[in-house]
């Protein structure tokens, strides 16, 4: 199935979400992952760990990531627009970036543990060079993109 690269949010608003959802009290099951060439972090909020604990290791390498790659796209995905699994949208995204100098694909997923009306799903793509970044869009947003 095709990938359809919507619109991107700021990154600034894609972080007031996530802080948004993070201080509602809300029950959530989390999962964060970063991929890049070289290494991998998964992170996942259990029902062990704290809201303020889990936003915290995302912080932390978010930080980390945007120090070796600053220039930002982020998509949400929504069930409202009938978007593909996050996970399909993840592996088109390292597909596609592959050929950019280091590059980081982030996915962070929210999901509420009694409706999902909370639900927050992000992709980041991340590349080290700006001109990779309006690169990236000119080829991909907004267009559909075929599986390989």
């Amino acid at each position: 199935m095709a990938v359809f690269f919507r619109t991107p949010l700021t990154d600034t608003l894609a972080f007031e979400m996530l802080d948004a959802r993070l201080s509602s009290g809300t029950d959530f099951d989390g999962y964060f992952n970063i991929y890049g060439r070289e290494d991998e972090l998964t992170v996942t909020w259990t029902r062990g760990i704290s809201a303020g604990a889990f936003k915290e290791q995302v912080t932390d390498a978010l930080r980390s990531t945007w120090q070796r790659a600053r220039f930002w796209l982020v998509y949400q995905r929504s069930d409202s627009r009938i978007d593909l699994d996050i996970n399909e949208i993840r592996t088109a995204a390292i597909r596609l970036s592959q050929g950019y100098c280091e590059t980081a694909v982030v996915t962070l997923s929210l999901l509420g543990r009694t409706d999902g009306e909370s639900d927050l799903e992000l992709i980041f793509v991340c590349f080290r060079e700006d001109s990779d970044r309006r690169n990236f869009r000119a080829r991909y947003e907004g267009k559909f993109v075929p599986d390989k």
